[in-house]
């Protein structure tokens, strides 16, 4: 009967692990710096095709709160709440503080991974170039990269690299 109770558990387990982690949402992240808005009037030089000119300024702006996990979190919670009821009790009170050990392990593992420092907020950056035609022009990206102020760079259909 004992090795019943503990399969059940350890089975239940599994499946709320699997249900957890099928849930985690993933992330696609960008690479490179291409323009995704031009917030100031573009001049009559921004026509389709290439244009040269300095990074004037670079601002970083307000990030917006992520709200999504990995799972990760959940799963190594699950675990750890797992071991630490087993060791509580014995037979059917072992089986119970197991079952409670890895849910609330989930979901302290949750909340610590989303509130942990690496998951806080997404960062993007306001790159203004000053043309050599004249005219400034901003664009918002989220990683510059390579790129300083001053930095010569090319503007080309709306993908910006060193020059």
């Amino acid at each position: 009967m004992r090795k019943m109770v503990r399969s059940a558990v350890l089975v239940g387990s599994v499946v709320l692990l699997g249900a957890l982690t099928a849930c985690a949402p993933q992330r696609h992240v960008p690479t490179g710096y291409p323009a995704t808005a031009t917030p100031y009037p573009a001049s009559a030089s921004a026509a389709v095709g290439t244009e040269y000119g300095r990074v004037h300024q670079i601002e970083v702006l307000p990030g917006r709160q992520r709200a999504q996990t990995s799972g990760a979190g959940a799963v190594i919670g699950a675990v750890v709440g797992g071991v630490l009821g087993n060791q509580v009790g014995r037979g059917s009170g072992r089986a119970a503080a197991t079952a409670v050990g890895v849910i609330g392990g989930a979901v302290a593992g949750n909340a610590i991974e989303g509130s942990s420092g690496g998951t806080g907020a997404d960062q993007s950056y306001r790159l203004t170039i000053q043309f050599d035609r004249g005219g400034y022009r901003a664009y918002d990206v989220g990683s510059v990269g390579d790129l300083r102020t001053g930095d010569r760079v090319r503007v080309y259909n709306g993908q910006i690299s060193r020059y």
